[in-house]
């Protein structure tokens, strides 16, 4: 096991670098954090205020998830009997404290089933999710291999601090999402903050990260010529159904 724990860390240090790079333009200073899952028992989470772009395996933290999620069992926190909780649910008590948004990678590993989470705040994306039109700009899909890679839709969240009420909206809207979709979703995206990928390997979450960036630009150049004009329910749901796409999806994922 702790061979296969260490792969994984190996895996998520090149993934974070390569989210991290500068020319890509996701995350500056301490921005972002990124996670990958070991087992139902734990899963490694970026320490607080650890740069992405050059990272390695000490700028890490395997956090138990079930103390991870031990934030859901209280009505409130404060600051820093959040970060106590968190801070407890490290493996290595000596060990670097990890982000304080560990609750949402905790749900995503879990709830979502997803192995790898990276949360980043691109500019494109951000100056959608600072807009006073953001719910009504990311409610549609404007080209197909959108749909393909971020899947139906992307769950929206608004602007919370890390902790409690950010993780009962997550559960609220992938509980509403499963029921919905029959599937789990891949992206989250938080007003005023920053985006949320969740996939199976390092490459599916950057593929959809890339996909996230490459519609935000698209979206913020339709409003030079009249706004978004997106294409149909009817063409989301058959771009996402069919086998050969989907085929295309899992094959450039892998």
């Amino acid at each position: 096991m702790n061979e296969l724990k260490f792969e994984i860390l190996n895996n998520l240090v090149e993934l974070t670098r390569s989210i991290g790079a500068p020319e890509k333009d996701l995350v500056i200073l301490g921005d972002g954090n990124t996670s990958a899952f070991i087992s139902e028992r734990s899963f490694w989470v970026k320490a607080s205020g650890a740069q992405m772009n050059n990272i390695d395996n000490s700028g890490f933290t395997e956090v138990y998830t079930e103390k991870a999620l031990d934030v859901l069992k209280h009505e409130s926190l404060t600051d820093q009997e959040l970060k106590q909780v968190f801070a407890d649910a490290r493996v290595d008590q000596n060990g670097k404290h990890p982000s304080i948004e560990t609750v949402f990678h905790a749900l995503g590993l879990t709830k979502c089933d997803a192995k790898f989470v990276v949360h980043t705040h691109p500019i494109a994306v951000n100056s959608i999710l600072c807009s006073q039109q953001a719910r009504k700009a990311l409610g549609g899909h404007l080209f197909s291999e959108s749909a393909l890679y971020l899947g139906p839709e992307g769950i929206i969240i608004d602007y919370a601090d890390p902790g409690l009420p950010i993780a009962r909206a997550l559960i609220r809207e992938i509980d509403r999402y499963q029921q919905k979709w029959g599937q789990n979703p891949r992206i989250f995206y938080l007003l005023n903050h920053g985006m949320v990928a969740l996939g199976q390997t390092p490459k599916e979450v950057e593929n959809i990260t890339a996909m996230a960036v490459k519609a935000a630009r698209i979206l913020l150049g339709t409003y030079t010529l009249g706004g978004p004009h997106f294409i149909s329910d009817d063409d989301v749901k058959r771009v996402i159904t069919r086998p050969d796409e989907e085929f295309r999806r899992k094959l450039a994922n892998q």
